[in-house]
């Protein structure tokens, strides 16, 4: 593939988040196409390849890779399903994007991790949250040194999912395919955690489910310790009334504070340190509204995508970065299931 051709993509799993890849791809046209989609129910494929002009829809994916004319397989099926449909992708040859998390248990993810590698193929893990502005800023002032010593983080998901959002896909909420409020609609925030932190040496955790009908937990509170002794509180609800009310995640130094906020990240609350640099007046003004929880962030994170494969950058977030996060979510799952014992990741 010369770097003067578009990337071909294919996108298995045409629901909710599926939109957000589309937009993405539609919008880098010149670098890249939708070249085929796949979804186990017929309308949801064909109305995604409505959105993409020219895409061939399919509702097996061994049928869609059998065709060939791709470069990479997207995955966008239930979380449950990403390693099983990741390998299928590699060992056809293709590049894999999966979604977070990467899966939901890390045998079948170091499957995935062991046949991309063994295939010669890059697999991608979809954490665009750490291109969001605002956490760009937060993580180069954590890469200056301007907080110092870090004593206390602490991550917030404050959200309203109510019980028709779980009605509407019988997956949603299960152990099997979705995992809960920590593996689903809080696992970029667990990734934000790890990757402000560093190495976590323990996990205290207490979950339950106290307000949907599902499997999984829809309320949880976790609290880490980091190899270097900072320590972080981790919670989250899916049963705020009426709507959304925060994501945020704070960082408590000897030499600086800073809170990023907003319902998703998307807004500067507070950005105090030692030392005035100029750039802060323009950090505080950094903010957006964006248009779901979701954020922007998935443009970007293609614009990177594409310039791996033609060999000019290295990935955001590869697949062993996705796999760090996933590690930590099982811990705070283990802990919570042992009546919130302390548990190694």
């Amino acid at each position: 593939m010369s770097s003067s051709d578009r990337i071909r993509f294919g996108i298995v799993g045409c629901g909710r988040i599926s939109g957000y890849h589309l937009e993405a791809l539609a919008a880098l046209s010149q670098d890249a196409v939708v070249a085929a989609v796949c979804d186990v129910v017929p309308e949801r494929a064909r109305q995604a390849a409505e959105r993409a002009p020219g895409a061939r829809w399919y509702t097996d994916l061994g049928e869609m890779l059998a065709a060939g004319g791709l470069d990479v397989l997207s995955v966008c099926t239930p979380s449950g399903l990403h390693p099983e449909h990741g390998i299928a992708g590699a060992l056809a040859g293709l590049h894999v994007v999966c979604e977070k998390p990467i899966g939901i248990d890390l045998p079948s993810v170091d499957r995935l991790i062991e046949t991309c590698e063994a295939h010669n193929v890059r697999l991608f893990t979809v954490l665009q949250n750490r291109l969001n502005p605002t956490v760009v800023a937060l993580r180069r002032a954590m890469d200056h040194g301007r907080f110092g010593r870090l004593a206390l983080m602490q991550v917030n998901v404050f959200w309203s999912r109510p019980q028709e959002y779980y009605d509407q896909a019988p997956w949603r909420g299960t152990w099997a395919l979705d995992g809960g409020a920590f593996m689903n609609q809080a696992s970029h925030y667990v990734d934000l955690a790890q990757w402000f932190g560093g190495e976590v040496q323990e996990v205290c955790a207490l979950t339950g489910t106290l307000g949907r009908r599902i499997e999984a937990e829809d309320t949880g509170t976790a609290i880490l310790r980091f190899q270097d002794g900072a320590l972080a509180s981790l919670n989250v609800t899916m049963l705020v009334h009426p709507r959304n009310l925060e994501g945020s995640l704070t960082l408590l130094g000897l030499r600086g504070t800073a809170k990023v906020g907003g319902i998703a990240l998307n807004r500067i609350e507070h950005w105090e340190f030692d030392s005035y640099r100029d750039e802060d007046r323009d950090i505080l003004a950094t903010g957006y509204l964006p248009p779901t929880v979701y954020g922007h962030g998935h443009l970007g994170y293609y614009r990177n995508v594409i310039a791996v494969i033609r060999g000019q950058a290295e990935p955001s977030t590869d697949g062993r970065e996705g796999r760090k996060s996933l590690a930590l979510i099982r811990a705070i799952y283990d802990s919570a299931a042992r009546g919130g014992s302390p548990v190694r990741p």
